[in-house]
């Protein structure tokens, strides 16, 4: 899952994955606060539209995309499976059941498969993200005879080796508790943990030290046969390669990989929390000079039809240098380094979180400063000149978004995974400019967390507690204790 001032998916696609380069757009314009009379003005960036692509499905269910780029003589596969933290049974499993697919395969050891990756001039990785896992690789078209049966072993046939997987898991335990030396680098764990409790939306895909000193490799094995099948899968291919050919190949390739069992998939739609009081998690650093947060509340789910006009609205709040929170925490008054705002979308739902830092002692002016700057939004609303800042804005930053052979396979990953089609790009520049101020407002007023808001807060309690007490009914923990304040 990427947010609306990132990238699309959850995962870093976050393997986040850059046509053209960005337009230059409006300098620094004046945002003025009242509605103005001012004709719309549409600035032409061109029309951008997904690259032909062909979807199949083959005899044993497995759902193949392939996308031919032949400018280059490369191939990017993602194969992703319909799995993540919230089908977590101990917390971690799914992340380590991705991890350990690196570990060796029908036979092979990791060093083996390294030596091969590495000898080729390819890239091999695995991961998983909130509901999905996937396998990413970039290789020479030449080479798809080698990488696809190797690439096909990791996805069907894990070894799991005993000894790797210890020192994998050792690995993971030391990344959690380095992990927490940076605020920032944990507080959005906390934070889905904060908004949505017990909802497997709150499930930290790392899981925590005592999770992972739990796991066990037939606990490996059990989730990966439960989850990791033809018919919950989906394989991206960008490149330089004839879709006839590539899908003869795929289809022999796995023809021996069949369902095993029912797949068994969470109803993420169920058990949503209402958010019906002000809560604030604050979480004790003693050691912390700076205070790092998050406000706001609930989200919006990736399908949501207005996904196109919350990104415009969002650049303006805080997804550009330009926007009113980075303007007024850093560039008017010198708290921050930074201010962001950004909706985190899921299959089902989603967050929206603003998010900064700034020293202890400047906490609470930080503080009052973002939610006076956020309450601009309903108090002032927007004007005709900075909505078409934003809107030459984000029509001009969107294609680079699909560049890449990486990118574009990213787009139909997130695509099978989070049930949006190619409408969401094709139909994306028109949506932009359709935004008018009416519709802006209903959209703030429809989505943008005003009442009950969420806070986590990191930093030493002892020194911010009384202002943290301010802002909602507070829950403290330390930042050393396991798990991310459950």
């Amino acid at each position: 899952m990427k947010t609306l001032y990132s990238t699309l998916s959850g995962r870093t696609l976050q393997q986040p994955k850059q046509l053209l380069t960005a337009i230059a757009v409006a300098g620094a314009l004046a945002l003025s606060g009242c509605a103005t009379t001012q004709a719309p003005t549409t600035i032409d960036t061109g029309s951008f539209s997904v690259p032909a692509y062909q979807q199949v499905k083959l005899s044993n269910g497995l759902t193949v995309y392939m996308m031919p780029q032949r400018e280059v003589p490369l191939i990017t596969i993602d194969a992703t499976v319909r799995v993540g933290a919230v089908n977590d049974t101990t917390s971690g499993v799914a992340e380590m059941t991705a991890a350990g697919l690196m570990l060796g395969a029908a036979g092979k050891t990791k060093l083996e498969i390294e030596q091969e990756i590495d000898f080729l001039g390819a890239s091999l990785s695995s991961g998983a993200g909130k509901e999905g896992s996937f396998i990413s690789s970039n290789f020479m078209a030449k080479d798809a005879d080698k990488m696809l049966p190797l690439i096909k072993d990791m996805l069907v046939a894990p070894d799991f080796d005993a000894t790797e997987f210890d020192k994998l898991r050792q690995r993971e335990i030391a990344g959690l508790s380095q992990a927490k030396e940076s605020p920032r680098a944990v507080i959005s764990r906390y934070y889905d943990k904060l908004i949505f409790s017990e909802h497997p939306y709150g499930n930290a895909t790392s899981g925590n030290s005592t999770s992972l000193a739990e796991l066990t490799i037939p606990q490996l094995r059990a989730f990966h046969k439960s989850y990791y099948q033809p018919s919950n899968t989906a394989i991206s291919v960008v490149g330089d390669f004839e879709p006839a050919q590539m899908q003869a190949k795929l289809e022999k390739l796995f023809a021996n990989w069949q369902d095993s069992e029912p797949v068994t998939l969470v109803d993420l739609s169920k058990g949503l929390p209402k958010l019906e009081e002000a809560d604030v998690l604050l979480v004790d650093k003693p050691d912390a000079i700076e205070t790092t947060f998050l406000i706001g509340g609930m989200g919006i789910s990736r399908d949501n039809p207005d996904y196109v006009g919350l990104t415009v609205i969002n650049t303006i709040l805080g997804g550009r240098f330009t926007s009113w929170l980075n303007d007024e925490l850093r560039v008017n008054a010198g708290l921050t380094y930074g201010a962001r705002s950004g909706f985190s979308a899921y299959s089902a739902s989603g967050t929206f979180k603003i998010s900064t830092f700034t020293q202890t002692a400047t906490t609470k002016e930080t503080i009052d400063l973002a939610l006076k700057t956020y309450a601009r939004l309903w108090e002032q609303g927007l004007d005709q000149v900075t909505l078409d800042s934003a809107k030459a804005y984000v029509k001009g930053q969107f294609p680079p978004k699909y560049e890449t052979s990486g990118q574009l396979a990213g787009l139909m990953s997130d695509m099978y995974l989070y049930g949006f089609d190619d409408a969401f790009i094709n139909e994306f520049q028109a949506k932009v400019d359709g935004l008018t101020l009416e519709e802006s407002k209903r959209l703030i007023d429809t989505y943008f967390p005003k009442k009950n808001l969420q806070f986590v807060i990191i930093g030493n309690a002892a020194k911010i507690a009384p202002i943290a007490q301010e802002h909602g009914k507070v829950k403290q923990v330390n930042m050393t204790d396991v798990g991310f304040g459950g």
